[in-house]
């Protein structure tokens, strides 16, 4: 008993341990086009975890879609940031990202076995609990990840950040297997409630568990600060939906990886 009292200062004076993020820019392929993806983790984690896909904006892969994927790693999860684009392509302005985001909105095959190849990286990483695979995505992502959805992929869940809603193919959602959430600026000119309803009619018909969470006075692109503070332009970053919606996710997370 005397030794353990005596141990016991030393003991309080141990540090905790911590969490220590580790980050891979990942090569991989998709046919012959070559992408470049970005992996984050804890490395004090043990044993298979929760796996996380993250689609970017039309902006590309960047710094923005890098931080909120080592914010996924620093949860918990092993986060897989997928390259939709191609190594290397990177648009530089709207025009740029416009004409690389066309491309596959108007070949959704394309984009979702694009999206798909990202979601094999993932799978297939040692790290990963195959079982336990979600898939989130920012604007143009979020698009992305409901046509993985749409895909009949076998994941479990998928959150779109205020992404396109919309699909030429509705009947396609009789094919998704998980559960989906929508994080939704009430007042996104980008998405109107024309494409809103239509959403929600073609997930209630395909018998989906679906929900969708709006934000007041939230736009497009509300959880980018590099979207500026000016919600008249159609875009602007909106702390307080950001934060909220952050958190939705991660109940999200808590149910689906329970």
């Amino acid at each position: 008993m005397n030794s353990l009292i005596a141990m016991l200062p030393l003991l309080m004076m141990a540090p905790a341990v911590s969490s220590q993020i580790k980050t891979e820019t990942v090569t991989y392929k998709h046919g012959d086009v070559v992408l470049e993806g970005y992996l984050a983790y804890d490395s004090t984690l043990k044993g298979p975890r929760p796996g996380v896909l993250v689609v970017h904006e039309w902006t590309g892969l960047n710094d923005y879609t890098r931080m909120r994927t080592e914010e996924l790693a620093k949860l918990g999860y092993i986060a897989f940031a997928v390259d939709m684009y191609g190594k290397g392509i990177r648009p530089q302005n709207a025009q740029e990202a416009g004409q690389q985001a066309t491309i596959y909105r108007s070949d959704r095959k394309l984009m979702r076995d694009r999206v798909t190849a990202g979601l094999n990286v993932l799978r297939d990483n040692e790290r990963t609990d195959d079982s336990r695979i979600a898939a989130i995505g920012y604007c143009f992502g979020g698009g992305t990840v409901l046509e993985l959805a749409r895909s009949g992929a076998d994941i479990a869940g998928v959150v779109s950040f205020h992404g396109n809603l919309d699909t030429p193919n509705p009947k396609d959602a009789e094919n998704i297997k998980c559960k989906v959430l929508a994080l939704h600026g009430a007042e996104d000119p980008h998405v109107p409630m024309e494409q809103v309803t239509a959403f929600r009619d073609e997930m209630d018909k395909a018998g989906v568990d679906w929900y969708m969470v709006w934000y007041g006075h939230a736009v497009h692109s509300f959880t980018n600060p590099n979207s500026g503070d000016d919600p008249s332009r159609g875009a602007a970053y909106n702390a307080t939906a950001d934060r909220r919606s952050w958190q939705a996710m991660q109940t999200f997370f808590d149910e689906i990886f329970k």
